[in-house]
Order: structure tokens, then C-alpha cells, then sequence
């Protein structure tokens, strides 16, 4: 840790000084030199007099410049002050823009606490929407649901959703994805939820023609809207699969398959660099907590973290959208 104590003349420049890439500082120091002006925590030098010139905040450092503040996220120097000197930077999303969350489970399967609990949780986190994602057959070390224990749990959905005017429980399952691509309900089954939502936990050393080739079956489902945590990896526990991210959002463009960015602190998955990626190929995002408990939606400030690290916008993300527009969005209800 690296503790400064200034004075205020000096925070604004110290604070964008430590913040941000190595190679942003360089670039943002070079246009300072340009302009007579030398740069450092302490603030602006005139060169030919060394005269100083104090920025208590970090807008006044970017104003000097001529620039536009940019968010710390951007601070990268992947074309952020070409952006800046345009005034071109966007605003970026900002956890208060969710209007809903994609992946929650319950103690049906693999969570802690029942469907109510969660949708009242999210509902005191300023949320319209919550999506039940408990895990399918396939997933049996999860209790993962089969077909008729869904319709169990639709009954208690449809019971719920009585209590409130301000907030609707989504029916949704995470179906897993089999080996061979197939998945653990029919058609006719996923065409009754409100969203399908797909992810691998098993065989995920499969080779990357094989895990690919096992993920585009699935997303080619009509029903099939969102494909979770798409390297299925565990920060310090497990790598990520070798799938072929590039083919899978070529597919999910094509489909009309919406990608995630999972917020658990130990997913953060797709990461900030991916995620950018997956927007210029066109590809519709979601940011998603992956609850098992109402703690877990902290997993939705994380999640966001990413966006903004990518780049993203409310433009980009389909979960800021209210669920009746959202609806339209997804590929079981296109016209």
C-alpha cells in the first residue's frame, strides 16, 4: 500500500496520477509537454518558467489538457483520449441503470434461500425483475430440477407474483448443456418459461472444436435466450474452458443468443476485454449477480465494474431495460 497524504491543491492531480494504466499517464504526460506543460503528482509545471499550475480535482488536470474527464475504467490508452479530445467519452453504466437481474437461484436447487426471499431481496435493492435460474437435471450434484418438479415450482411463481404491482419473479431454469450439446428438457417445455438460460459445468475439458461445437448447438435453439459465464472458469480454483470465444460470438450475433457477464466474485465472467470484443462483433450483453443467496446480489456492483472496464453503456446492456421491453428483445418472442 502506497499512502500519500497531500494538500488539497495537489489531490486532484496525485488522485489521476495513481489511477489508470502506466501507458495512459505517459500519453496524458506527452500532451502536457506538448503544450509547454510538464505533469506529475504534485501538478502542472510551466517548462519555460517552471511556474506551478494546481488542479484540485481531476477534471481540472483533463480540462488543462483539453480534454474531457475520462472514467477511471478507461484509463487504458486504447483510444480513450482520441474520445476525450472529441468530447466523445459516453456514461457509462452504473449499477443503479439494472432494472432486473437474469441469474438467481433458490433453495429448489443449489441456493440457500427460498424463491420469496430473493424477490423480496432484489426487490429492496431497487430491482423490477428477477429471473429463477435453478439448475436442470443434468446438474445432479445441484438437485438440479426435471420437468415436473418445474411445474412445482412455476405453481409457487405464479402465487408470488400476487404480491406485488412493482415487481415480477421471472420463470427461468440454467439448463445444462450436455456433452454432446443436447439439452435436458424439449422444446415444448422451454417454450413455456419467461427465458431460457444455458451454461456448461461438466466436460469442460473438452477440446475447443468439441466445447465449441457442444456450446453453438445449444445457443441454435429457438428458446435457448442466454448463455451464462461463457468460459465456465473459477478464479483460483478452475481455468477457463478452451472454447473458441470468436466463433461463439459470431453465433450469438447470428441467433440472437444473449451473453453474459457474470458478477460472482469468483466468475467475473466474460472479463472486460472479452466483453469489448463480444460489443464490436454486435453481440447483446446482460449483467447478471448468479445470487445463491441475497448477499450474492452484490455479484450485480461487480458485474457493472466489468461493463464499465469494457467500455459499455445502458445502450449495451439489455437488463436496464424494463422486462416488457426486454421481452421483445429476446429471440423466443421476435417477429
Amino acid at each position: 500500500m502506497d499512502l500519500r497524504v497531500l494538500e488539497p491543491k495537489h489531490w486532484g492531480s496525485a488522485l489521476q496520477y495513481f489511477t489508470g494504466s502506466k501507458e495512459h499517464n505517459i500519453a496524458l504526460r506527452q500532451i502536457a509537454l506538448d503544450q509547454g506543460l510538464s505533469l506529475s503528482e504534485w501538478g502542472f509545471k510551466r517548462v519555460k518558467d517552471e511556474v506551478e499550475i494546481f488542479t484540485p480535482t481531476e477534471e481540472e488536470v483533463y480540462a488543462k489538457l483539453g480534454l474531457q474527464w475520462i472514467p477511471p475504467e478507461l484509463r487504458e490508452a486504447s483510444g480513450e483520449l482520441e474520445l476525450a479530445r472529441q468530447n466523445k467519452i459516453p456514461r457509462l453504466i452504473e449499477l443503479s441503470d439494472l432494472k432486473g437481474d437474469l441469474q438467481a437461484h433458490s433453495n429448489w436447487s443449489d441456493g440457500s434461500f427460498t424463491i420469496a426471499e430473493m424477490a423480496e431481496a432484489a426487490r429492496a435493492r431497487g430491482l423490477k425483475y428477477l429471473a429463477i435460474t435453478d439448475h436442470s437435471q443434468g446438474l445432479g450434484i445441484a438437485r438440479g430440477l426435471t420437468p415436473e418438479r418445474v411445474k412445482e415450482q412455476w405453481a409457487e411463481i405464479d402465487a408470488l407474483n400476487q404480491r406485488w404491482r412493482d415487481f415480477v419473479v421471472l420463470k427461468s431454469i440454467e439448463l445444462e448443456i450436455r456433452a454432446d450439446g443436447s439439452l435436458d428438457f424439449p422444446d415444448e417445455l422451454l417454450a413455456q418459461f419467461d427465458v431460457v438460460t444455458v451454461s456448461t459445468h461438466s466436460a469442460l475439458k473438452q477440446s475447443r472444436e468439441k466445447i465449441t461445437a457442444r456450446v453453438i448447438r445449444a445457443m441454435q435453439n429457438p428458446y435457448v435466450d442466454i448463455y451464462l459465464h461463457p468460459t465456465a472458469r473459477l478464479i483460483n480454483e478452475r481455468e477457463e474452458s478452451a472454447i473458441d470465444l470468436e466463433e461463439v460470438f459470431r453465433i450469438a450475433k447470428e441467433t440472437g443468443t444473449i451473453l453474459e457477464i457474470d458478477g460472482a466474485p469468483e466468475r467475473l465472467d466474460l472479463d472486460d476485454v472479452r466483453v469489448r470484443r463480444a460489443r464490436e462483433v454486435g453481440v447483446q450483453i446482460v449483467i447478471d449477480s448468479d445470487a445463491h443467496a441475497p448477499a450474492g446480489f452484490d455479484g450485480l456492483f461487480y458485474g457493472v465494474a466489468m461493463a464499465r472496464r469494457a467500455g459499455l453503456t445502458t445502450r449495451d446492456v439489455l437488463n436496464t431495460l424494463e422486462w416488457k421491453e426486454l421481452r421483445k428483445r429476446l429471440k423466443r418472442n421476435r417477429k
